[in-house]
């Protein structure tokens, strides 16, 4: 069974709200397979869009140096906001 945040996210949703959907991957042997799928496309994506979005907004490691306590939150809020992205672009489809 794969592990991962974004597997166990999209595992319990297909259960709740897709259950015919989790049955086919189910019955068909596809369902480890989509979760891991899942997992490293969601993990990918999220590593790549941080990163976008830090670059973007200029949070580096100057800042980092200067102001840690800047830099922890606007990290901080990047990656929430590139969360609730991906939980909507992937997990929650």
């Amino acid at each position: 069974m794969p592990q991962g945040k974004y597997a166990s996210l999209r595992k319990t949703y297909l259960m709740q709200y897709h259950y015919g959907l989790y049955l086919n991957l189910l019955t068909q042997g596809k369902l480890n397979t989509h979760l891991t799928e899942i997992q490293e496309t969601a993990s990918r994506r999220m590593a790549q869009i941080t990163r976008q979005m830090m670059e973007t907004e200029d949070v580096n490691e100057t800042l980092k140096a200067n102001d840690p306590m800047k830099w922890t939150g606007l990290v901080n809020n990047i990656q929430r906001s590139v969360e609730e992205q991906i939980l909507q672009e992937l997990i929650y489809i």
